[in-house]
Order: C-alpha cells, then structure tokens, then sequence
C-alpha cells in the first residue's frame, strides 16, 4: 500500500492500457505477451491476476452455483491439481477458508458430474491457482498467473532478522527517481535487498531473471517460445557508470548481503563492506543514500533515539550536496534526525504505517539554495504532501528486548540467519537449457513443508553449473563473461 502510483507508472511505460489505480492494487489491459512480461518485468508489483468471472453474490451457495457455470475443462483436466485463495471483505462472508472450499467444491462437482473423477487439490505447488476476491456482494474469480508471490525475486541466499521485502526496496528507490545517475549508498544494508534492487533498476535488468517458474507456464494456453524470448531478451538492458555502496555495522550482515549479491551475479556493480554510520564520511562523488535503519519494531537497538540523532548528525556534516532518503515508523525517530524533511510519503512495510522521508543537504541557508535554483518540492512531489490522509503521529513504543537480549556492543541490528531457496542466475545464451538429472532439496520455510526434490529436464534455464559441482552456484560476472570463483 502506497506504491499503487509507482506500479501504474511501470505498467503504462510496458505498454499496458486502462491502467488504472485501486486501494492496493492496479488493473490494466493487454494480451498474454504483456501477462508474461508484467511477471518478469515489472519491479513493484506482488502478483499478476487475470480475471475469468465477475458476478454478484449473496449467499454462498450462489457463490457455489456461478462457479459451477464456467467450463472447467477450459482450464483443468481431473489428473490436474489446483489450489484456491480467496480475500473476502464482505458483512456476510465472514471466514476466506470458506469461502475457497465453496469455490473447490463447485469444480469438483462439475468433474464429477461429467466423468466420474476429480482434479485433487495441492497447496504446494498445483497446476492451477485461482484467486477469488470478494467486496462486499462484488465477486471475482482469477487465474493467478504469478504463482510464488514476486516478490520473492530469487538471489536471495541467506536472509537476517526482519529483511525489507523487495518490492518495498524497489518501490522505494523508484519514489525517489534515482535511475542510476549517481552512486548509491545504503549505510545500514542489512542483508543488501536495497542495493540489488537499485542495481536491477540502474541496469534496467528484469527482477523475473532469478525465478524458477512463473503459474502461467504450467497452464495449457503456455506459449514457451514467446516466454523464451521475452526471457531473452537483454535490448532494454542499459550500461551503468556509477556505483553503488553498501554498509552495515554487523560482519554477519555484511558476509549476507555479499553472498545476495554474488547469487544475484551483481558483484561488478556493487561493493558492501563493514562500517558504521557514525563513522561515515563524505562521498568523492555525487550520490543519494537510501536506507531503512532499524525502529524498534523488530529489531532495535539498546538506544534507538541516540541512532537517529547520530544519523541526522553524519547528515548533516558528511552528505552535502546530496539528498538522503529514509524509511522509518516513529514520529519520535524521525525528530531525533534534527533535519526538515523535503517530503514525506506514507508507505507501509509489513502492517507497519511507515513514512519515506527525503532530506536535501546543501550548504548555507535555504534561501539561497532556491535563489540558486534549488528545488525544493517538485508539482507531483507538493501533490503527494497535500494528500488527506496522514498518518497516525501518535505511537507507543513498543517494550523493548530484555537487557540480557540485546548486543551488548550496541550494534545497529543483531540477526537470525534463515536459509532460503537457492536461485541460480546463469549467462543469458545459456539460461534456458537445462541439465538431466540434477537434483535439489528445496525447502519452503513459509508453509513449514517437508523438503521435496526437484528434477530439472533438459530445459532448465536456471542451473548455471549443471552437474559440475565446482561451478554449481557461483555467482556469475556478465561483464567478464565468468563465474566470480573462477580461476584466471
């Protein structure tokens, strides 16, 4: 929520039409290229739906009944699997489970009816997943041709306690209209999401590179040509002449988000060593900082106030010239930063009501910086401060961590280390083959499932290495044309 504005903007520059913005989401038009392009493309949006059915419904048997009037035979055969999920906001249905039951229920029945068998349900990984979505008696029924949600990019190794998704990051750095233009910094990188991000944005590189499948490949309409070569095409691709920077307090952090990076064959671009805030200093080049220190939400520090106060501090003192974006919760962190914010943009990170805050630091007095034509707010910029709803100022701390649980040297983030699915990214004329017979464990912590193997055909474009165990999973530099571990 708040990045509805950043996505239309993404769609209408991909060729979509009706683009148009709802709470929380945006609908648009376009044919099944633009479908598989929004999946691989697009950088802020979380799933891809295509609506099938809408009609009104009041109870659920009528729910039951408008379900059961599509031909399901369309879309499903009865040795395929499917899997529903519904979102209800509705006075008379109350519970989404049962709503999903009714909606599965009613393509049983169908099945049964016309061949005596029945297409069996899969919540880990079905042929077919719908989307149902009810507003009060407003119903629509959608194929989600998204799968996994998007956010989950791929080259994500090793995460830390509390990770920023990665359609905020990228969302975030789009608000902020940085392209590429200058360096990069993220002071506070935690596990680097940030950084990659930007680096997909500044090289205009597609976030779909790193998945293993998209839902759409798996219905029966799947044109894999067409989807071969939107996958390879690397014409919008840009060069980027800047760099970008990442720091963290915590070595843990920093041997995280050096492995992300590697994952994501971004290392030529970006560099992420150990440093604290309070000893940064000013940059030789002309760059922008954007980052999301911690706001004692889920993770803290032992004195949160005292780390907004030394972040305005290095500021204030080490980043003239440059502007400085930050995402935080607390009306009372942002007050310890001691800056008069240029604009301030409501965006929500998990449940939390957060502000993105942008901070221009010049020298003198801003009076002079605007007789020097200094730009303060731009017209769209004034239009999203004069927005009616704010949100809340008024915010309780939350108890903090017992003493005994915090890091005792008052580092910035103190992490728990989870291992995610591994994502390989291989060089572009090699990404869609795919080696017999190699086998992974991959585990998806999300739903708590027992691991699963999983065997790639001849097709799979995601195994860099193959069966070669000394290239398997190295992080692969396109500039070079090698693997980051490769010997000379």
């Amino acid at each position: 929520m708040g990045l509805e504005p950043v996505l239309a903007k993404e769609l209408t520059q991909l060729g979509a039409n009706d683009v148009k913005i709802g709470r929380r989401m945006v609908s648009f038009t376009g044919n099944k290229e633009l479908m598989y392009r929004a999946n691989f493309q697009l950088h802020t949006a979380i799933r891809i739906l295509k609506p099938i059915r809408h009609f009104k419904a009041q109870s659920a048997d009528d729910v039951y009944e408008e379900i059961k009037k599509i031909d399901w035979t369309t879309y499903l055969d009865d040795d395929k699997t499917f899997a529903v999920d519904s979102v209800v906001f509705s006075e008379e249905f109350r519970h989404s489970k049962f709503v999903s039951y009714k909606v599965k229920d009613a393509i049983v029945d169908q099945f049964r009816e016309k061949t005596g068998k029945r297409p069996n349900i899969s919540v880990a990984n079905p042929d077919l997943r719908l989307n149902m979505h009810i507003a009060e008696d407003q119903c629509t029924l959608s194929l989600d041709s998204s799968g996994e949600s998007l956010h989950r990019r791929g080259y994500r190794q090793e995460s830390v306690e509390a990770p920023l998704n990665e359609v905020l990051a990228a969302g975030m750095i789009l608000l902020s209209g940085w392209q590429g233009d200058t360096d990069f910094i993220d002071p506070m990188c935690g596990s680097g999401t940030i950084l990659i991000e930007a680096a997909l944005i500044a090289k205009n590189m597609a976030p779909g590179l790193f998945r293993k499948e998209y839902a759409f490949e798996k219905w029966p309409d799947f044109d894999a040509d067409l989807f071969d070569d939107i996958y390879n095409d690397e014409s919008l691709e840009r060069e980027f002449n800047h760099h970008i920077y990442g720091y963290d307090v915590d070595i843990k952090a920093v041997n995280t988000a050096l492995l992300n990076v590697k994952a994501a064959g971004l290392s030529n671009v970006i560099t992420v060593s150990q440093q604290d805030f309070k000893d940064f200093s000013q940059p030789a080049n002309k760059s922008i900082i954007i980052t999301n220190p911690p706001y004692g939400e889920r993770i803290s520090t032992p004195d949160l106030l005292g780390t907004y106060k030394m972040i305005g501090e290095r500021l204030k003192h080490e980043f003239k010239g440059n502007d400085a974006w930050i995402l935080s919760y607390r009306e009372e962190c942002f007050e310890q930063i001691g800056l008069k914010p240029s604009i301030k943009i409501p965006l929500y990170n998990g449940s939390l009501e957060c502000e993105f805050r942008r901070y221009q630091m010049f020298d003198g007095k801003l009076k002079d910086f605007r007789h020097d034509g200094g730009i303060v707010k731009t017209d769209d910029e004034k239009q999203q401060m004069a927005q009616k709803h704010r949100f809340k100022k008024e915010r309780e701390f939350k108890q903090r961590l017992e003493e005994a649980e915090q890091n005792e040297e008052g580092d910035i983030r103190s992490f728990t280390f989870h291992r995610h699915e591994l994502s390989d990214r291989k060089p572009r004329n090699e990404r869609r083959n795919r080696d017999d017979g190699d086998e992974r464990i991959i585990r998806d912590e999300r739903r708590g499932r027992d691991d699963k193997k999983f065997r790639r055909d001849k097709k799979d474009r995601f195994d860099r290495g193959g069966k070669n165990p000394k290239t398997r999973g190295k992080g692969y530099d396109k500039k070079n044309r090698r693997f980051d571990d490769d010997e000379d």
